[in-house]
């Protein structure tokens, strides 16, 4: 999938910035890295997402020649420089964690080496991605967590903070274990199964709720979900039962009904009963309606006899943890290690690679944080994906990131797989990186 943005969705310093870069040949070797500083309060882990639609933009990045004539325009910029800039293109190295990696505060995922401004005018664009999609799909498996194996689908399009939102909340989901969405441009895009209903305007728009049942398993025999909770939840079921047994004889079958507003779990229990009553005990419930983990938690913790799930706006917008205190911070250049010192804002130095041990139960030990050149016996995380501008390998399909997703949960402690708040999960920091940003403290005193 291509980014369809031009290199001016950035902000207006990296541009300023890399004036001075070019008029006073700063050129050289730069490394920069993406972590997130804290995790939100509510998450005990992060699942790295949007490495994809990274690697597209710095692969495609160039500037149009109509971008180059409106930046002329704002008379900021030397011509020298817009010439420059006209040939510029991406040619460094990227190292990655994959998508649906598992990560940890001040854990790198995504490493940039490349001349520093090509490294630098990158940043703002590289965020965006990596931010959005990992938020999303950190929210999402907190879902998969709680579901026992349920249906999960996303819901969220119509409020989600844009279309490209939309859609790249619906790839975070299904990365992070959900199984569809109704977003239907995001089922092409992505090859994303896609779920659906009805809604209550169908319904309304009918004389007669039954009629409206009917009608739509006419149009729509091979896939049929009726949405029942327009007027009354367990009418409405029994018409279904009525219906059923009707469309039957027209080998027409009834998949399940949808549950969209009040005691989910105590109409579900209602509407079993009377779907149990009248044999159709394969007729699926499904529940929607301002949903998260924390009510599907309860809700499966119950024994609510719903089978799938539809979430949207809390998801769409990672609602209780709707950003991360992320960066993409330089970590070297020409060579030399630096280092960040803002207050609540430092940085450790270097060029880094992150190590992960498991116990003798398969299960997470131990992350390490250590200088690139150092070698630990355990799993390095950060991947080469980039070289000279080129990816190394085409695009994963999405069922190997799920797949390395489940791998990914089933190797976490209990206590991070839960809901609850938990002590955090400590990174072990290596003496050598220690040492060497005492050593650049002094330095800089």
């Amino acid at each position: 999938m291509k980014t369809g943005y031009s290199p001016l969705l950035t902000d207006r310093y990296q541009l300023t910035m890399l004036q001075a870069y070019w008029q006073h040949g700063m050129h050289e070797t730069a490394v920069f890295e993406f972590f997130v500083r804290k995790l939100p309060a509510q998450r005990s882990f992060l699942l790295a997402a949007g490495l994809e639609q990274a690697l597209a933009y710095l692969e495609e990045f160039a500037f149009p020649p109509d971008d180059i004539e409106w930046l002329a325009q704002t008379q900021v910029f030397q011509p020298g420089f817009l010439r420059w800039l006209e040939d510029m293109r991406f040619t460094g190295d990227v190292n990655a964690m994959p998508e649906g990696t598992a990560f940890f505060a001040e854990e790198p995922i995504l490493q940039v080496i490349a001349p520093l401004p090509e490294a630098q005018l990158v940043e703002t664009r590289l965020i965006n991605l990596l931010n959005f999609q990992t938020a999303i799909a950190s929210k999402a498996v907190r879902s998969v967590l709680v579901a026992s194996g349920k249906l999960l689908v996303e819901f969220g399009l119509r409020r989600s903070q844009g279309a490209e939102a939309a859609l790249m909340a619906a790839r975070a989901s299904y990365i992070a274990g959900f199984d569809g969405t109704s977003n239907v441009l995001a089922g092409k895009l992505f090859n994303i199964p896609l779920f659906g209903t009805m809604a209550h305007s169908f319904i309304q728009a009918h004389d007669d709720e039954i009629a409206a049942f009917e009608n739509f398993a006419d149009a729509n025999s091979g896939d049929i979900v009726l949405l029942i909770d327009t007027y009354d939840t367990e009418a409405a079921a029994i018409k279904v039962a009525h219906l059923a047994a009707a469309l039957k004889e027209r080998s027409i079958k009834i998949k399940g009904v949808r549950i969209d507003s009040g005691d989910l779990g105590k109409h579900a229990a209602s509407v079993r009963a009377i779907l149990d009553a009248a044999r159709l005990h394969d007729v699926t419930i499904f529940a929607s309606g301002n949903l998260d983990e924390y009510a599907l938690r309860d809700l499966v913790g119950s024994g609510a006899p719903i089978d799938g799930f539809g979430l949207g706006t809390r998801l769409d917008t990672s609602s209780d943890a709707p950003y991360l205190d992320c960066a993409y911070k330089l970590q070297e250049y020409a060579g030399r290690p630096r280092r960040k010192r803002s207050e609540g804002k430092t940085t450790w130095p270097g060029c880094k690679q992150v190590y992960r041990k498991l116990d003798s139960s398969n299960r997470l030990e131990s992350d390490f944080l250590t200088f690139r050149r150092e070698t630990l016996a355990a799993e390095a995380l950060l991947i080469p994906v980039m070289r000279s501008g080129k990816r190394l390998a085409d695009p994963q399909p999405l069922p190997a990131l799920r797949r390395h997703t489940a791998s990914q949960l089933a190797q976490l402690p209990d206590r991070l797989r839960t809901l609850a708040t938990s002590e955090p999960f400590k990174v072990t920091v290596s003496s050598s990186l220690r040492e060497c940003a005492r050593a650049l403290d002094l330095e800089n005193s």
